[in-house]
């Protein structure tokens, strides 16, 4: 019987680590037994992790006969530079309570001139740039502190290949999703998406959206920054790469600090 129920334990692992939902899966096995589950730590991370908005104002390129001033006066044409609407979504963390401070991608947030951060609970605040870093990709944001919920951070070099991870964030602005899998593979680089790397790889679903979002451990502790995906078609397969929280939070020091990251040069 006991081999029985250790089998037990272990399928009902596997199945919640692939990501599947399976409606039909009861709370307690045979025996009265409770089957493990990921909802209580979740109910504790989630309300740190935020969707992310943003409006901003992009010039746009035009024929280079616009620019002549006796072209624009014979053809009547407006003097303003013609200017497009750009939005975007993603998603953050609320890794300071007290201050407001939110981490998330530096491409969440590039020249946008508006920045609103929805809570889980559905409350929204207008959020203000602290500092960014596109070498990166990490910037930080503050909202009002009123009510909100931090995510603990652990120590990423701690990381093993094998480990539990789960992805929590927004992807294609569905609203608040989670996925879960394991560190495929530690110290990613060459990828060419940033200029420093050093990505945790993972098979948790990551898709457009959830730039920004937590990768926790099972825990609940944040151990990385979803960031990126490799995809030719835009969608997931099993290959997505977070910033480690140990650089992020370096990082989100110096923003905090100066706006910016200052590095020695040789």
């Amino acid at each position: 019987m006991k081999k029985i129920l250790n089998y037990s334990f272990f399928l009902a692992l596997s199945l919640l680590a692939a990501g599947h939902a399976y409606a039909s899966l009861p709370a307690v096995d045979g025996s009265g037994k409770s089957l493990p589950t990921l909802a209580p730590m979740l109910e504790k991370a989630t309300p740190a992790v935020v969707n992310i908005a943003t409006r901003g104002r992009v010039r746009i390129r035009d024929n280079p006969l616009f620019n002549d001033p006796f072209f624009r006066r014979f053809f009547d044409l407006p003097q303003q530079p013609r200017e497009q609407i750009t939005q975007s979504l993603g998603s953050g963390v609320v890794v300071d309570a007290e201050k407001g401070y939110i981490l998330t991608n530096n491409h969440v947030i590039d020249k946008a001139e508006e920045i609103e951060v929805t809570l889980r609970d559905g409350r929204k605040h207008k959020a203000k740039l602290v500092g960014s870093d596109p070498a990166t990709d990490i910037a930080v944001i503050q909202v009002k502190p009123d009510r909100l919920t931090a995510l603990p951070l652990t120590d990423s070099d701690k990381l093993r290949v094998g480990d539990f991870v789960v992805a929590i964030g927004n992807p294609f602005g569905l609203g608040q999703t989670v996925t879960s899998g394991i560190v495929s593979a530690l110290g990613r680089t060459g990828l060419g998406i940033e200029g420093y790397e050093d990505f945790i790889q993972t098979d948790a679903s990551i898709n457009p959206g959830n730039s920004g979002g937590a990768l926790v451990n099972l825990r609940g502790e944040l151990v990385g920054i979803n960031t990126a995906i490799f995809s030719q078609s835009g969608g997931n397969i099993g290959i997505g790469f977070a910033i480690p929280i140990n650089m992020a939070h370096e990082v989100m020091e110096q923003l905090i600090a100066h706006g910016r990251v200052e590095r020695g040069v040789l």
